[in-house]
């Protein structure tokens, strides 16, 4: 595949790049990401994906539009208050870039769909905003055996890991079950300042985009935490004996969820 003159003059500062050049950013042409969840972590990681030429990008969410929002969720505007998230979603990114393919899932994922939904993809951007769905994402990607990105916000904090089959612990090997019902208050009863969603949102972009291109270490093996509050990033290594939990995750299961009103 070659790049047309429009290609090289668009992704000309990652054709510079020794760690993607034009191998890569045909890669990128060629890959497919599904991001669960069209809020405040999937709009900037959305938004990123799409300008960095990812060829398909799917985008799942069952949710419209709604003014508060847009104190985040930056793929979204006013005038789009009522409209589905994914169809608000899909005109922002090809508006960034009509290279684009995007394919829109306006619906709620469960154990019934989600691995209809995620068989075609490369890559998996979990951006949900509670822990059943968040369960659910990772044990179908286990299941599926494909790699995805979780990520989380919540206040002034957020943190981020990757799971890449055979390579490291996934989420579940980490947090083992979901917590108790009204043990974790959700978003919309303790607030997230907007940006949070950008920085950790940006940093999923940036796990699709390596394990893509092959650039760099993934996170894989490591969960990072980020405090707004102190400007302090950690990153924490985690126990994996080769395969943990992953032998035990066999069926997918829908726990109660509990509404947040997005990221």
């Amino acid at each position: 595949m070659a790049l047309t003159n429009e290609q090289l003059e668009r992704y000309s500062r990652h054709i510079i790049l020794k760690g993607i050049g034009s191998r890569g950013q045909k890669k990128l042409l060629a890959a497919k990401v599904l991001i669960i969840g069209a809020g405040g972590l999937g709009a900037p990681a959305a938004m990123y994906l799409a300008a960095a030429g990812v060829g398909t990008i799917g985008i799942a969410d069952a949710d419209e539009v709604d003014l508060s929002n847009l104190q985040r969720q930056i793929i979204h505007s006013t005038g789009d208050v009522g409209k589905p998230k994914v169809q608000s979603a899909k005109e922002t990114m090809q508006e960034i870039n009509p290279d684009v393919t995007v394919v829109t899932h306006h619906t709620f994922v469960s154990a019934g769909n989600i691995m209809d939904l995620i068989k075609d993809y490369d890559f998996i951007l979990d951006g949900t905003d509670n822990f059943p769905a968040k369960f659910l994402i990772n044990d179908a990607c286990v299941m599926a055996e494909k790699p995805f990105s979780h990520a989380g916000i919540i206040r002034f904090q957020g943190q981020l890991m990757t799971y890449v089959p055979g390579h490291g612990p996934c989420y579940r090997c980490v947090f083992k079950q979901p917590p108790p019902k009204d043990a974790v208050p959700t978003c919309s009863q303790a607030g997230v300042v907007g940006a949070m969603g950008g920085v950790i949102g940006s940093l999923q972009a940036m796990e699709a985009i390596k394990y893509i291109t092959g650039a760099g270490e993934l996170l894989v093996g490591h969960l990072l935490t980020y405090d707004a509050l102190k400007m302090e990033f950690r990153k924490i290594r985690l126990p994996w004996n080769g395969s943990h939990l992953h032998q035990e995750i066999t069926r997918l299961v829908d726990y109660e969820q509990k509404e947040c009103g997005g990221i």
